[in-house]
């Protein structure tokens, strides 16, 4: 028997396919949420929690490694969970990942600091942050393939938009539970305050676990175990035998994740610190750039089973080389109007063009037995090295050299790596999943 043989019609009942829609966008709404709340820890206050005997700028520094060691993770997540994906099941790894998330992030909430148990604090800080990284290294694959391998071939981009959804949910709730956070007293939220937002966590992973455990495998998978179509060594096969794919998709994701990254984390320690901006309204210009990402996503996703994935790769690197200087001329106006026009223009054009369609081109770039393997392996590849080191890079920068311009040359850069991706790749819209 052939896996196209054995493959049923994929796209099943509306109802159906949105519970199973709902499902993957939980998922990562927790998944960004236990990811991002760290972003905004480390930039407002672990360098003093729990590296306190560093200056002030090496502080931020080491801080923002320690979020940095997350990214690392990432890749490692991806391949372990995309190997027992493409070998066991799409299914039961969104579970497993839920539960390494989720449970990381409530223990750092409460993790003693570093004036309570000395270079012990930062050392489990770490730790917990690379098991964090490797849970989140193996939720977007799988759940990207569930709502993926169910949808209807001409409605794919859409839906698959709804798993990227969960990245601005999760930025939002991550930045109102900070920006809560931080209307506590100074002292307070030095002292507890900061640890609200991770411990909530747990009741999240609870109301996850359970939407999880009752949606179905893909048809797509059930197929390729039926006609004895899996793959020995899906990782290996992916990175080897797909060398091309792979390759490409860590360009694509580049620009975008290091763009995100640099907005979320790096602007608003750059905003504080430098420009003397308030924290508060650094936070709800991010909280505002993300609620319209809840509507821009999903129409980019709605546009790429139209146009295509790969025009929006094009135009988004395209806005990102030509917003690269503006965003910070932006910023140092100290206008509040302007600055948050800057950050709402640049996370929805620099970021939500490219990341909407993501969930469906990155799996479509590789055949069934190692779509898990490839797409996860290849998309956190690229967010180690430009989520990840990105905004290290920029405060270093920023820091040792004065002034953005080096920080606008290198998201320039990065732009152009993804450009040069985008017209290599070739365009997957409304192709088989079974090829």
């Amino acid at each position: 028997m052939t896996i196209a043989s054995a493959m049923p019609d994929v796209g099943v009942e509306r109802a159906k396919l949105n519970s199973i829609v709902f499902a993957g966008c939980l998922g990562t709404i927790i998944e960004w949420y236990d990811f991002l709340i760290y972003a905004s820890a480390a930039a407002l206050v672990f360098n003093k929690a729990f590296f306190p005997t560093f200056d002030p700028l090496a502080g931020t520094l080491a801080a923002l490694g320690s979020y940095a060691v997350g990214f690392l993770a990432r890749p490692l997540g991806g391949a372990l969970f995309g190997h027992f994906g493409d070998r066991l099941g799409r299914k039961s790894m969104l579970v497993a990942t839920l539960f390494i998330m989720s449970l990381s992030t409530f223990c750092i909430g409460l993790l003693p600091t570093y004036a309570s148990i000395g270079v012990l604090a930062p050392i489990l800080l770490i730790l917990l942050r690379i098991i964090q990284g490797i849970g989140l290294g193996g939720e977007w694959g799988g759940a990207s393939l569930l709502v993926l391998e169910h949808a209807p071939a001409d409605r794919r981009g859409f839906y698959t938009s709804f798993v990227q959804v969960g990245f601005p949910i999760g930025l939002v709730l991550a930045t109102l539970a900070f920006t809560l956070a931080t209307k506590l007293p100074d002292a307070d939220f030095a002292t507890y305050g900061w640890r609200i937002p991770f411990l909530v966590s747990i009741v999240l992973l609870a109301v996850g676990t359970f939407v999880r455990l009752r949606v179905p495998e893909t048809p797509v998978f059930e197929a390729l175990r039926t006609s004895k179509g899996l793959s020995a060594n899906p990782v290996g096969e992916a990175v080897s035998k797909n060398a091309r794919s792979f390759f490409i998709a860590v360009g694509l994701k580049l620009s975008e994740v290091s763009w995100v990254y640099l907005l979320t984390v790096f602007v608003v320690g750059y905003a504080t610190t430098k420009l003397s901006l308030p924290k508060a309204m650094m936070l709800d210009a991010v909280l505002y750039a993300a609620l319209v990402e809840l509507v821009s996503v999903p129409a980019f996703g709605f546009l790429s089973d139209k146009i295509g994935r790969r025009p929006l790769y094009i135009l988004g690197a395209l806005f990102t080389i030509a917003f690269a200087f503006p965003l910070f001329w932006m910023l140092e106006s100290k206008s509040t109007a302007l600055i948050f026009t800057a950050i709402v223009i640049a996370m929805n054009f620099g970021h939500g063009m490219m990341f909407a369609p993501e969930s469906c081109y990155f799996p479509e770039l590789f055949g069934p037995n190692v779509r898990y393997s490839g797409a996860s392996f290849g998309f956190q590849v690229s967010a180690a090295i430009g989520g990840g080191f990105a905004p290290i890079i920029a405060t270093a920068m920023v820091g040792y050299l004065g002034g953005t311009t080096g920080v606008s040359i290198m998201m320039i850069g990065l732009a152009l790596i993804t450009l040069t991706a985008a017209l290599a790749a070739r365009e997957t819209k409304g192709g088989s999943l079974m090829t």
